[in-house]
């Protein structure tokens, strides 16, 4: 879920930029293949495109399709009060997986993170699919973020390595669709899973996908090595402030604070989140730009921005199969079609957008726009599933109305965003870019889980705990409309 529809994740040092996440430029790209004989298709590239193509597809159907089946999950397994901790884990591990990835590919080649990627993200299927408790299962999901984390860095990596710089755009744009078609259909496909068999075998149905992916790309990776005259010195800082270890420590300070949530004792809840917040701040700030934390105007503030749209967004995605399934009585597959429709109206909304940037229309004023409709998305996803006054079918145009507005604001963001970054600083850009969407999806999924955890304690209502979950991320939507001026610098505000 923290992956968006055709965004690269990072590599250690320069990720490529954001490629378009239309299925439209997908098409085209596979139009000029043929045309000009000039194939990502061709003999030598076959295998490997499409054992590259299949690995994305693979996170991409895990990302939803999980996610629609979460509830039944934490219902047979008792974890309903640690709900957030199924993304958390997830998102959590994915930041250490792609920092490793990327390092260990710069270093050593591709070959190497990515085995280790595949059959750490196999492990984290086989164990969550045979997990008898919540914690056992948690652990799979952990091992599955690193998996995930290497698989997306090192996919991004090898277009860089082993296509000429002419097929590029093309494998960007087909990485689009083979994100895209997976959200659409993996959650009817794990809904109907869970609904006529078990829930365990949506995590086992992914293992051939994800053999069948390694013996198409593991091989062609071997003959791949990282260019030579790549080196670039290490910086004369501590372990704990290098890329590696800075976000080690943030994962594990933000694991500390969400873990405090969770917990009944208000002296332990209190220490444990105060030891977790001193630690997940300054490592926070080692990772991201400067003037990240105070969305200073360009690119601190857009990382910002990105970080409060996707909190909103996925925040609201999280919980919304649990809504419908708990306390509208929707079964998975019914629950899994708003997360399809989201995923739909994302890349529509980012196809409208990317027209109107084509005709010079403002992205500032875009991106305020794509946070409004975000918000009347949420507000009509609470409605649905808080209050009987609606039919439970409001909920899909409501998540499809969500999308929208996400695929406006996520597009406009980030464009005005690179847009105003030199080219010798885009890796760092995009790399704090991911790393804010990671974060905040661990983030607020695990504050969700502890409104939840709360509520259990405390022996008020499920419907309590998720009403405090939309309002936390409707005020994430208001809060990126109030900072999204500040996308452009400063300097360049006069002359807009």
């Amino acid at each position: 879920m923290a992956h968006s529809p055709g965004e690269p994740t990072p590599r250690s040092a320069a990720p490529d930029p954001v490629p378009d996440p239309s299925p439209s430029a997908a098409s085209a790209a596979s139009a000029m293949d043929v045309h000009t004989g000039d194939s990502v298709f061709g003999g030598a590239y076959r295998a490997l495109t499409l054992g590259v193509l299949l690995s994305v597809g693979v996170v991409a159907f895990e990302s939803l399709g999980v996610a629609t089946v979460l509830p039944g999950i934490a219902d047979d397994l008792d974890g309903l009060g640690a709900y957030g901790w199924g993304l958390s884990a997830l998102m959590l591990a994915n930041i250490i997986g792609t920092v490793l990835a990327g390092r260990v590919a710069d270093r050593l080649g591709p070959w190497r993170p990515m085995a280790l990627g595949t059959l750490t993200l196999a492990a984290g299927c086989v164990v969550a699919a045979a997990a008898p408790t919540w914690p056992l299962f948690l652990v799979g999901r952990f091992c599955q973020g690193l998996g995930v984390g290497a698989v997306m860095a090192t996919a991004y990596t090898v277009i860089g390595l082993a296509y000429p710089e002419r097929l590029r755009a093309r494998m960007y744009a087909l990485l689009s669709s083979a994100w895209t078609i997976p959200s659409l259909v993996g959650p009817a496909v794990a809904g109907t899973l869970a609904d006529h068999t078990t829930w365990r075998a949506v995590f086992l149905a992914i293992l051939p996908i994800i053999a069948v992916a390694a013996v198409l790309t593991l091989p062609p990776l071997r003959a791949l090595h990282r260019p030579d005259g790549t080196d670039v010195p290490a910086p004369a800082l501590p372990w704990w402030r290098r890329p590696l270890g800075a976000s080690v420590l943030l994962t594990l300070g933000t694991g500390l604070f969400l873990q405090a949530l969770l917990l009944t004792n208000a002296a332990l809840v209190l220490a444990l989140a105060v030891i977790g917040i001193a630690v997940m701040v300054p490592a926070l700030r080692w990772v991201t730009p400067e003037g990240t934390l105070g969305a200073r105007p360009g690119l601190g503030a857009g990382v910002t921005v990105r970080a409060l749209l996707c909190g909103a967004y996925f925040g609201t995605e999280a919980f919304l199969p649990l809504g419908l399934q708990d306390l509208r009585g929707m079964d998975a597959t019914m629950a899994g079609l708003g997360l399809s429709a989201g995923a739909i109206t994302w890349v529509a909304g980012s196809a409208l957008q990317a027209r109107r940037d084509a005709r010079g229309a403002g992205r500032v004023a875009a991106a305020i726009s794509g946070f409004a409709v975000l918000l009347a998305g949420v507000v009509l996803i609470a409605l649905t599933t808080l209050t009987d006054f609606l039919p439970g079918w409001t909920a899909v145009l409501g998540w499809a109305i969500g999308g929208l507005g996400m695929g406006v604001g996520f597009n406009a963001s980030t464009t005005e965003t690179l847009g105003h970054v030199p080219a010798e600083r885009q890796g760092e850009a995009s790399a704090a870019l991911q790393l804010a969407q990671t974060f905040a999806t661990a983030v607020i999924a695990g504050l969700g889980g502890g409104a939840i955890a709360l509520s259990e304690n405390h022996g008020t209502s499920l419907r309590t705990a998720l009403l405090v979950v939309f309002v936390l991320t409707g005020l994430l939507a208001v809060g990126g409309m109030l900072i999204s001026h500040r996308l452009r610098p400063a300097a360049n505000r006069s002359t807009s």
